[in-house]
C-alpha cells in the first residue's frame, strides 16, 4: 500500500485516472500508462475512478456502467498494477459495498457535511479522502475530519477543489492548503475540478484545462502533499468531465516539471 502519510522528501503522491469508469479496456489502458509513468518517476500513485456519477446536471448524463461491474474493474486495476485505488461514495449505504473493492473512499465536496456518510466511511477502516465544499472555508474541514476521527478512523486526507465564484466559475484560495495542513492531515490539491466551469446553460460542465500546470505548480509551491488529476487519452470523448481533464500524453512532462519544483521548494 502506498504510504500517503509519510512521503519521502522531494516527493508528492498523485491520485490520477479517469473521471468515471467507462469500461474495462479504457480503465486498464489508462491505469497501465499512469502507473508506468509514476513508477518511472518514483511518484506514489492512487488510481482514481468513479464507479458511479451521482451528481450530474442532466438526467441524460452518463452515470456509469453498473456499480459492481465498475467496482470490479477498480479491483482489477489494484491487483494487476499493485496500486491502491480510490472511488467516491454518495450515500452511507454505499460505504461498505465500495470498501470491499477499493483502498480509499472519497467524500464528494457537495457532501462533506453529511454526518452519516462520513461515519459510514470511517467505520470501514479505509482511508477517507474528504473534499472541501466549494461553498466552505478551510476551517470547516476540522469538523468533517473530527467526524471521521471520532468514529475510530484517523486515516484522513483533506482535498481542496476550488471555491465558487459567481454562478459559473471557481477560484482557488491557496491559503486553504496550509490552513488545512495545520489540522494534521495530508492535503491534496484537486487540480482538474478546480478548473471546472459548472452550471452552464447547456447542463454540461465546462473547464479551463490549459491552466492545469499553473494550478499544479502553485499547489506544490504552497505545500500540497498530493495532487488529484483526472486524465484521459482523449478528453473530448470522455463520458464525464472531459472539459477539464488532462490529456494523458501530458501527464509525464507535467509530473517531471513538478518534481523539479518540489526539489526547489523543499530546499527553501
Amino acid at each position: 500500500m502506498t504510504n500517503l502519510f509519510n512521503p519521502e522528501k522531494g516527493k508528492f503522491f498523485v491520485m490520477a485516472g479517469p473521471c468515471a469508469i467507462e469500461g474495462e479496456d479504457m480503465a486498464m489502458r489508462i491505469a497501465e500508462q499512469v502507473s508506468g509513468i509514476c513508477q518511472d518517476l518514483g511518484v506514489p500513485l492512487v488510481f482514481k475512478g468513479s464507479y458511479r456519477k451521482a451528481n450530474r446536471s442532466r438526467l441524460d448524463s452518463f452515470t456509469g456502467i453498473g456499480d459492481e461491474k465498475a467496482l470490479g474493474i477498480l479491483r482489477k486495476v489494484h491487483e494487476q498494477f499493485d496500486v491502491p485505488v480510490v472511488t467516491d461514495i454518495h450515500e452511507s449505504h454505499e460505504a461498505q459495498m465500495a470498501a470491499e473493492y477499493v483502498d480509499v473512499l472519497q467524500i464528494p465536496a457537495f457532501l462533506f457535511r453529511q454526518t452519516d456518510l462520513l461515519v459510514a466511511a470511517a467505520k470501514t477502516g479505509k482511508i477517507v479522502n474528504i473534499k472541501k465544499g466549494q461553498f466552505a472555508a478551510a476551517s470547516a474541514m476540522k469538523y468533517a475530519a473530527d467526524k471521521v476521527k471520532e468514529s475510530g478512523n484517523n486515516q484522513i486526507l483533506l482535498t481542496e477543489r476550488g471555491t465558487m465564484f459567481g454562478y459559473g466559475d471557481l477560484i482557488v484560495d491557496y491559503r486553504n492548503l496550509p490552513e488545512m495542513a495545520r489540522l494534521g492531515y495530508p492535503v491534496v490539491m484537486d487540480i482538474t475540478h478546480s478548473l471546472q466551469q459548472p452550471n452552464s446553460s447547456t447542463g454540461v460542465t465546462g473547464g479551463k484545462p490549459e491552466l492545469i500546470g499553473t494550478i499544479a505548480r502553485a499547489a506544490i509551491a504552497t505545500g500540497a502533499n498530493g495532487l488529484f488529476i483526472e486524465t484521459h487519452p482523449d478528453p473530448s470523448t470522455a463520458k464525464s468531465d472531459g472539459a477539464n481533464m488532462l490529456p494523458l500524453h501530458q501527464l509525464r512532462p507535467l509530473l517531471e516539471s513538478l518534481l523539479r519544483l518540489k526539489a526547489v521548494v523543499d530546499d527553501l
